[in-house]
């Protein structure tokens, strides 16, 4: 009689635990959101009280954190292709250089970050930026829109505001085209589209990889107004590094020949690069509200338990920082960007502060899909910091170049910055000067530390097959 009381309960046992197995093999779904052109302080959460960002906040609390992240830079001005090459290649910055002209040749491989993620099981969805030397319909199985590069920017959006009542080209002026081409804001339309697969994948079992990429908030810095609305001037800070001319623009190729440096006037001036920062913020804040809707999307799918999510950003960018405008300077703010991994079993509020790749993304997400991390990749999973099993680097040091007029290493501590064309060394204590104002390279007390950090990048180049030769422009760092 005992025993047929007990017996209901054990059946339910056995459902329960072949459940719970089931669930443990069941491979977990891959949500990655990329940014562009977001630089790693401007989000709340990470210590810039400006910036409204609730959503990307809450993704900060709710996992792991990586502070310092690096792009390596770029081979021409739109450093997003060097970026996104290197993510879907897995190659280093010189090696992914030479790989782009042969993508296709790559996908018919199996070897692009898509087609591995394919081979481990994953349905591939991926919309909104790509810019990358290869078609992105023959690499996933799913796309929405697809944007090439940058929106269409209008010559009234540039050389602006020369002063407070230039006021022709605002934001959310939809005649001006760029994020409102086509009548809906892009990040808008990549948020319906994502939110789209969500619902449609909310009665498959099949495991989804989302590639889930905004043109945001990249310029042209479009938002509707009540974005705008949300950072009056008056509460906009200038940047502790604000100077009208950066010295040298031109011998680094900052000038203005360089697209980017044009959206504000030469000199800069403190209103110029307020107005650029509150823009900034504004259509940050607006594509934080569209993470919201996807992630709402998540939840309401029924797949958030065993969903991984990834936000990052392909680059930074100065934004008046060091009287720069663009991306394509060695400065943290142009190569450092926010990174957090969240999931099923990732600590949750987390911060670690060892220096990474942005492009360690690809095979985090390898390792997170139990898929093989094939030997071509260059890059490392994330996954032993958020565990707690490795705290420092993978890498000796961090590397950064810029076509051929710039180069970059950060080791110890330390940064060293060479611009070959002006034969000019730039050294900084990134510990004490974390915004890189004080040029350590000429005093004598660092004369060592510079001189180390020297025969370091030498060392980096080999690796990075840089072949750019340094003792054409700096020869006095090879005497004895």
């Amino acid at each position: 009689m005992k025993l047929n009381h007990l017996l209901p309960a054990f059946i339910f046992a056995i459902i329960l635990s072949s459940c719970t197995a089931e669930r443990a093999d069941q491979k977990p779904n891959i949500l990655f959101i990329f940014a562009d052109d977001q630089c790693y302080h401007t989000i709340n959460a990470m210590g810039n009280q400006e910036v409204i960002t609730p959503t990307l906040d809450q993704l900060a609390s709710k996992g792991v954190a990586f502070t310092h992240s690096y792009n390596m830079g770029g081979w021409n001005g739109a450093v997003c292709i060097a970026s996104r090459t290197m993510l879907n290649t897995g190659l280093s910055v010189w090696r992914a250089n030479r790989a782009e002209t042969n993508l296709d040749e790559w996908d018919a491989q199996g070897k692009l970050w898509s087609n591995l993620m394919e081979n481990a099981g994953y349905e591939t969805f991926m919309a909104g930026k790509w810019h990358v030397k290869v078609e992105p319909d023959s690499i996933f199985q799913h796309t929405g829109h697809i944007r090439g590069g940058m929106p269409k920017q209008t010559p009234e959006g540039y050389d602006r505001p020369k002063d407070e009542n230039d006021w022709e080209w605002t934001p959310w002026d939809t005649r001006f085209g760029g994020f409102w081409e086509g009548g809906e804001h892009w990040s808008e339309v990549l948020a319906d589209e994502a939110v789209s697969f969500l619902e449609s994948a909310s009665g498959k079992d099949d495991p989804f990889f989302m590639y889930v990429a905004f043109n945001a908030p990249h310029d042209p810095r479009q938002s509707p107004k009540e974005y705008v609305d949300m950072y009056p001037l008056e509460n906009v800070s200038v940047p502790a590094t604000f100077q009208p001319l950066y010295p040298d623009m031109d011998l680094i190729g900052c000038g203005e020949g360089l697209r980017d440096e044009r959206l504000a006037p030469f000199p800069r001036t403190e209103y110029a690069v307020k107005v650029n920062r509150q823009e900034y913020y504004a259509i940050i804040s607006h594509m934080d509200s569209q993470v919201e809707r996807i992630l709402e999307a998540l939840e309401n799918s029924g797949k958030k338990d065993n969903t991984y999510i990834v936000f990052t950003a392909d680059h930074g960018l100065s934004c008046g920082n060091h009287g720069l405008l663009g991306k394509q300077n060695m400065y943290d703010h142009s190569l450092r960007v926010p990174l957090f991994v969240i999931g099923p079993d990732i600590p949750r509020g987390k911060q670690v502060d060892t220096d990474v790749y942005l492009q360690d993304v690809m095979p985090t997400i390898l390792d997170l899909a139990g898929a093989e991390i094939p030997d071509h990749i260059e890059f490392h999973s994330l996954l032993p910091f958020t565990r707690g099993e490795k705290t420092e680097s993978y890498y000796d040091a961090i590397y950064g170049c810029y076509v051929d007029l710039q180069r970059m290493i950060r080791d110890e501590g330390f940064k060293l910055i060479l611009y070959p064309d002006a034969s000019k060394l730039l050294l900084f204590d990134m510990v004490n000067d974390p915004e890189e104002i004080v040029n350590l390279a000429d005093k004598d007390k660092y004369q060592d530390k510079k001189k180390q950090l020297f025969d370091r990048f030498l060392e980096l180049q080999v690796q990075m097959e840089d072949t750019l030769n340094m003792r054409d422009y700096f020869p006095g760092m090879f005497m004895p």
